[in-house]
């Protein structure tokens, strides 16, 4: 009994070992060359794997461009939620994890997975779904704004969407800008302008007249 534990443990060790090697070579690669300059088995020679090994995990190229955008997206939301959490006032919280997504959105790699590359290899509807959970986050962020007092009740759906959309966009603007930085700073400071708009006020913290 023990050694067949042993042994589905380490065959999945195995699994993840080989899915890791593949997702980490594809990323690299889609980088490098974008998602139609890639091909199958120049992931497979990167990651040091078989065809027969990629097919036992991946169904094609667009499955695996998949898994890479989604671990973009799940790093994106860890990076939100811990600037969220940095802050002990919820709005500064929120503010801070708006910026960091604007920020983080522009890191060479991942501007080049999810801006370029993404909207051709996955088409919007994919793209959308694997958002949703950055995008619940900053809905979630907002309630948690609104229950302590720091922005006035209203309807949070269509703000969140507002928000999130604005952003995603203005990421890509700022990486199609000549001059990236400058643009960078001017879509702060418009989007703090924005954030203290919707919070009803122009100075920081709760507002818990």
């Amino acid at each position: 009994m023990a050694t067949t534990a042993g042994s589905r443990r380490s065959q999945q060790e195995r699994t993840r070992a080989t899915t890791a090697a593949l997702v980490a070579a594809a990323r690299e690669l889609f980088v490098q060359d974008g998602f139609a300059g890639t091909s199958l088995g120049a992931i497979c020679d990167k990651a040091g794997v078989t065809r027969g090994a990629f097919y036992h995990h991946f169904n094609n190229k667009e499955e695996i461009f998949r898994e890479v955008y989604a671990a973009d997206q799940e790093d994106l939301a860890t990076a939100v939620r811990h600037a969220f959490r940095a802050e002990q006032d919820p709005w500064d919280g929120f503010l801070s994890g708006c910026r960091t997504l604007l920020a983080a959105s522009l890191e060479p790699a991942v501007c080049k997975i999810s801006l370029v590359e993404a909207p051709g290899a996955l088409g919007w509807t994919v793209m959308r779904d694997i958002q949703s959970h950055c995008k619940n986050q900053m809905h979630d962020g907002l309630a948690i704004a609104v229950r302590a007092g720091c922005v006035p009740a209203r309807p949070l759906e269509p703000l969140t969407s507002l928000l999130y959309g604005g952003i995603c966009e203005s990421a890509l603007d700022i990486a199609r800008a000549e001059d990236q930085p400058a643009a960078m700073e001017e879509t702060l400071a418009q989007l703090t302008n924005l954030l203290a708009g919707v919070a009803g006020r122009t100075t920081p913290g709760c507002a818990h007249t």
